[in-house]
């Protein structure tokens, strides 16, 4: 049977204080509770409702919530964490892990019995995430993770492990809610092998319920229902290799205790998942997730849709404890508007609450008011507490310096049973009819607007998604939407789309914005979509390279016409030596780019083959390359007979891969010929005086080891 008169109650944890507040209608201290003036680390209640325990420096105090009175006292020095069991029989601390004088690390975890303060047994615990042990509902059992193993106890004899569960990399555990002693065991990723969530009976460790397979998964939360028959399986990882996402990937997956329902859950919108909560009943689960403007979506206990609310600025979904309302925000860098539906009237929406720097919501045991605080170290100014009802109505305020904790007295919903129908907000307390006296409602500023746009209807394509404007499309790293970056993350596009202009074109791949010459080419690759920097600047020293060597065929083509010979390069090679060329001056020239450089003075002669050639060869030959060229060629200026030209053979072109690209000697010596360039520079500085540093006067003792590295190759 319902109890009568039940009244909530709420504690916090100020940096000097704590106090314990008596909910509707009171909204007043505790009075039998001595508000103890001290540096407390933590404060929590019993899950059962029945103790209230924080830290001291030399102790932790145990007190009864109802009466106030001081229950029992730990001997418990500098504790960080406090836990009980679910019935409260047993109380749990952790303290900073240190070192014995022998070396050994100290047991930082204790158990203790509640009513006499017996210590029963002690632990080693390094890490504090994850420090607290596990329960089943009857505290029959409890559990604790170590390396590769899950340790399980029973709570009576806490001295031996009762049940080993062996899993190779285990990393997260957690014990059913429900009546079934089921445990859900994570082990990520593995030498190759995909993340994988197993649930377990216990004590039959032998026989796999249920398992689910996944990859991109470094950590997980796993969610169990009430009843203790599904679990959501939320897994994250530590960055997103799209790069759509600075936190990460996200997924989540419905594994069943009976293994008949196990599925991904598909989301319809591309985004992070922001948060997933199971309904009091058990019977819905909702999740928020995608780019802002997000998306909630309530799905039913097999993963089907159920309920589909409107998209907005949201990132957190509660469900109050009768599993009547449901209440989606968004807090953290977003404003703090609430949202408060009702699931029996269809998922009506009842209000709207603005509760702007809240970083603690939670809903009261009595299903009807909701508690906002804004804590430290989030944010130490406007430190407080703030009461709702769900209707929207503020009914109760708190201010308090540098508030660092707040919770709601566990109770179960029977002890608040909602009546029907349901009863209007009542007259809230006076220090919210206060605050709303003394607040000045302030309104919203929005973004800046010029002077010519204001008094004037926001444009479509200046709006979320929620407020009628267009989906944004996120294309940051691997997208193909319109404006996205080559360059992966950071790079910039060759397009941007400017707000309020029309569209650009739809450009034909590898065409150029305006018909201008494509960057793309017209070979190998060139229907490929916004290639890289590096893509295109390979591209075009290939084709440069192409057509310098087409280039070199016609120019042989034209000497060879000029000279009357139709051998090949060989045979027009020796003509030209002999035509007026001293054939030692043939042997001796190098096929590199630098010794042509170094050699340049003995080839300063004309294309069409020396400056002892005559008027009509010349003549010749220069008609019968302007009649062979085409294209861009035919484009280029006359070649003036007086000037010296360098002639390029198959011999003189520097050594070359088939795509076109200098080859490995190549780059080799003209690393070399710049080394001898630079020490050259050294030299003459030296020469005139100038004091050089020991680097500098080390590269030049390297000259004769440069040079013979030089002859080697050559």
């Amino acid at each position: 049977m319902a109890a009568v008169g039940m009244i909530t109650q709420f504690a916090y944890r100020t940096q000097k204080t704590i106090g314990l507040i008596n909910g509707h209608p009171q909204y007043s201290h505790q009075p039998g509770f001595d508000r103890p003036e001290t540096n407390s680390r933590c404060c929590t209640y019993s899950p059962d409702g029945r103790y209230f325990a924080w830290s001291c420096n030399e102790d932790v105090k145990i007190a009864n919530p109802n009466t106030g009175e001081i229950v029992t006292a730990l001997p418990a020095q500098n504790v960080q964490e406090i836990g009980f069991s679910p019935r409260g029989s047993y109380i749990i601390t952790w303290e900073r892990p240190t070192q014995q004088e022998d070396g050994g690390a100290t047991k930082n975890l204790k158990i203790w019995r509640t009513e006499t303060a017996e210590h029963v047994v002690a632990f080693v615990q390094k890490s504090q995430s994850g420090w607290n042990l596990q329960y089943t509902y009857d505290e029959k059992y409890c559990a604790r993770v170590v390396t590769n193993t899950v340790q399980f106890f029973e709570s009576t004899n806490m001295k031996a492990v009762w049940k080993n569960l062996r899993l190779e990399g285990v990393a997260e555990v957690a014990l059913s809610l429900g009546e079934n002693y089921s445990v859900a065991a994570f082990v990520p990723e593995l030498k190759g092998n995909p993340a994988v969530v197993k649930i377990f009976q216990v004590p039959n460790f032998n026989d796999v319920l249920s398992q689910r397979s996944f990859y991109k998964a470094d950590r997980v939360q796993l969610k169990w229902n009430v009843l203790g028959t599904s679990v959501l399986v939320f897994s994250q990882t530590d960055a997103d290799q799209t790069g759509k996402s600075y936190y990460g990937e996200t997924n989540l997956y419905l594994v069943t205790v009976a293994g008949n329902s196990d599925c991904r859950v598909s989301l319809d919108k591309e985004g992070p998942i922001h948060d997933v909560a199971w309904s009091t009943d058990s019977k819905e689960f909702g999740v928020v997730y995608g780019f802002m403007p997000a998306k909630t979506t309530i799905f039913d206990a097999r993963a089907n849709l159920s309920h589909q609310l409107p998209a907005g600025p949201r990132n957190t979904i509660i469900f109050s404890p009768h599993a009547r309302w449901v209440l989606v925000a968004g807090f953290g860098n977003l404003q703090g508007s609430m949202d408060i539906y009702d699931r029996q009237a269809g998922m009506k929406k009842i209000c709207t609450i603005e509760a702007s720097n809240a970083s603690v919501c939670k809903w009261s045991p009595d299903g009807r008011h909701i508690l906002t605080a804004t804590t430290s170290p989030r944010l130490r100014v406007d430190n407080g507490v703030k009461i709702w009802h769900y209707t929207g109505d503020l009914m109760y305020t708190l201010d308090l310096d540098e508030l660092y904790h707040v919770t709601w007295l566990p109770q179960s919903a029977p002890m608040h049973p909602l009546p029907n129908p349901l009863p209007p907000a009542p007259t809230p307390h006076e220090s919210a009819l206060a605050h709303v006296a003394t607040t000045t409602p302030k309104k919203p500023a929005g973004a800046y607007r010029p002077p010519h746009a204001r008094n004037t209807a926001t444009p479509l394509h200046f709006k979320r998604e929620d407020e009628g404007g267009a989906a944004h499309i996120y294309t940051n790293g691997s997208g193909t939407g319109s404006g996205s970056g080559s360059n992966g993350l950071f790079g910039k596009g060759r397009r941007r789309e400017v707000p309020g202009a029309a569209p650009a074109e739809k450009l034909v791949p590898g065409a150029a914005p305006g018909g201008g010459v494509s960057l793309a080419g017209t070979g190998a690759g060139a229907d490929e979509e916004n290639p890289s920097r590096t893509a295109v600047k390979n591209k075009k020293k290939r084709e440069a390279a192409k057509k310098a060597k087409a280039e070199q065929l016609q120019q042989q083509a034209a000497n060879a016409a000029g000279n009357g010979i139709s051998q090949g390069p060989q045979t027009d090679r020796e003509g030209r030596e002999g035509n007026g060329r001293n054939p030692q001056q043939h042997h001796t020239r190098s096929k590199s780019r630098t010794n042509q450089q170094g050699e340049g003075h003995r080839r300063s002669k004309s294309k069409t083959g020396g400056e002892n050639q005559n008027h009509h060869g010349r003549h010749h030959s220069e008609h019968h390359q302007l009649q062979i060229r085409t294209g861009a060629d035919s484009l280029a200026p006359p070649i003036d007979p007086s000037t010296p030209q360098k002639r390029q053979t198959d011999q003189d072109a520097e050594p070359q891969t088939p795509d076109g690209t200098p080859s490995t000697q190549d780059k080799k010596l003209r690393g070399l010929h710049k080394k001898l360039r630079a020490i050259e520079d050294l030299k003459q500085r030296l020469a005139n005086g100038e004091k050089l540093e020991d680097t500098q006067l080390k590269k030049i003792r390297t000259e004769d080891q440069v040079r013979r590295e030089l002859n080697g190759l050559a």
